[in-house]
């Protein structure tokens, strides 16, 4: 840390946590490149398909993933202020690239991969998440939903990176690349878990918390005089005034004490409903995708299709970054309680149209980005909201807590889609629109709740 800081002021280095974290949800946004993989893990064996999936069962991974990353993240908020910012990191990013290699050595059967990308991936996520989140609203006290939008955009766009990699860019490596003999999907888990570990022990030599007293200089003020320190803080001790980040800083909740909150169940459920949507539309955007094109005729070759929706994909995770950083700064403006409305209503009126949108090849990217943009901004409303409404001292802790309903939707919203797949008949893509409609009514249901929302200072 001192090499990479001996010459920045506090003040600036703040810039560089924001770098640091970036690179680490690169990484933790591979999980969002799911749906490039459910193709090839569906084709039949006796279609030349290398593992013969069920749609449930791929998206059995994906929620496996996506539950276990929620669960440990409740426990890594435990785990921060015992063991650093740093640490925790690291952990996470050994465990996460530990996860996608024994995916790819033991990724033959579906249990090997629920085991090693589902449940050891999810933890590795679980575990480095919640650091650049908890690390950057310290930074950034006066800018809570623009820093929380930032540190999680790199989740989304990571997810576009990995999507094409695998799918396209230079022939696409599951058609490339054999490492060990293993076939495509596994040949890539190797490759992307020796990556993932690496890139996310490089961002978290930068994951250190503020200094005691640490408070961002106003914009107009001068870099010395009273009060101010020369090295971009404020010196809360000979300050004239106590800094306004601070005197209008909420009280300060425990975990316990949050739980016993009515805002807390509005914030859960509203966390969950907006999920469900959106991560609905992640796992099954690929299958959707191919199936609406070549039903609707707008595109006859297969694989033209699973190209296309494939780049419908990569549409969603960039949106998703840009929504993550665009509904931070706006609700910094507007407020959590009313940006919250907004994207919950614009949500559900996309979700609800995406069945038809999806037969046109150029209808079915920008619905899929609009999505990924809306999605994008739970993340960064949601802990910004947490931070307004309990305080940021504990926010890895009590974030953690919200969080968890994003597991339930990640189970909840593949599971709908992979079901109502499977049961459709061979050449019937009607069932999607069930999946759809269930996931709109879940955005209505949020953006209700958020009308229960109390305004707060933010």
């Amino acid at each position: 840390m001192r090499d990479l800081t001996a010459y920045l002021s506090v003040g600036q280095r703040r810039w560089l946590v924001v770098v640091g974290a970036v690179i680490i949800q690169f990484c933790l946004g591979a999980i969002y490149a799911w749906s490039v993989f459910t193709g090839p893990l569906t084709q039949p064996l006796s279609a030349g398909g290398d593992y013969g999936f069920s749609a449930r069962q791929t998206a059995w991974i994906f929620s496996a993933g996506l539950a276990t990353f929620a669960v440990v993240m409740v426990g890594a908020g435990r785990l921060l202020p015992r063991y650093g910012p740093r640490l925790l990191a690291v952990a996470g990013g050994l465990v996460l690239g530990a996860g996608y290699v024994l995916g790819g050595l033991l990724g033959a059967s579906f249990w090997g991969q629920f085991v090693g990308i589902g449940l050891i991936g999810g933890a590795g996520i679980g575990l480095a998440y919640v650091v650049p989140i908890a690390v950057g609203v310290k930074w950034f006290p006066d800018k809570k939903g623009l820093v929380s939008g930032l540190a999680v955009a790199g989740f989304g766009f990571g997810a576009t990176l990995w999507v094409k990699l695998a799918g396209s860019w230079f022939g696409g490596l599951l058609q490339t690349v054999s490492l060990f003999g293993l076939p495509g999907v596994q040949s890539v888990f190797l490759l992307y878990g020796a990556t993932f570990a690496l890139l996310v022990l490089l961002g978290s030599q930068v994951m250190l918390n503020p200094p005691p007293g640490y408070a961002p200089v106003p914009a107009a003020a001068p870099l010395n005089g009273p009060g101010l320190s020369n090295a971009g803080t404020v010196d809360i001790k000979n300050s004239p005034a106590p800094p306004a980040a601070l005197a209008d800083a909420p009280r300060e909740y425990s975990s316990s004490e949050m739980l016993r909150s009515g805002h807390f169940y509005l914030l859960w459920l509203m966390f969950c409903s907006t999920a469900l949507a959106g991560l609905m539309v992640i796992y099954s955007i690929s299958l959707f995708g191919t199936d609406a094109l070549q039903m609707s005729q707008a595109v006859v070759d297969p694989a033209e299709a699973t190209r296309i929706a494939g780049t419908a994909m990569a549409w969603y995770a960039i949106f998703n970054g840009l929504g993550r950083i665009a509904w931070g700064g706006v609700s910094d403006r507007l407020g959590r309680k009313w940006s919250l409305f907004m994207m919950c209503c614009f949500q559900a009126f996309i979700v609800f149209s995406f069945f038809e949108l999806g037969a046109a090849a150029s209808s079915l990217i920008i619905a899929a980005a609009i999505i990924g943009f809306n999605f994008g901004g739970n993340f960064a409303l949601f802990p910004a909201a947490t931070a307004d409404y309990f305080g940021s001292a504990n926010l890895g802790r009590n974030y953690g807590w919200v969080f968890l309903s994003y597991g339930v939707a990640g189970i909840i919203g593949p599971q709908i889609a992979g079901y109502f797949r499977d049961m459709a008949l061979v050449g019937d893509i009607t069932t999607w629109q069930i999946s759809f409609n269930i996931a709109g009514g879940a955005c209505v249901f949020a953006a209700l709740l958020a009308l229960l929302l109390k305004e707060q200072r933010h």
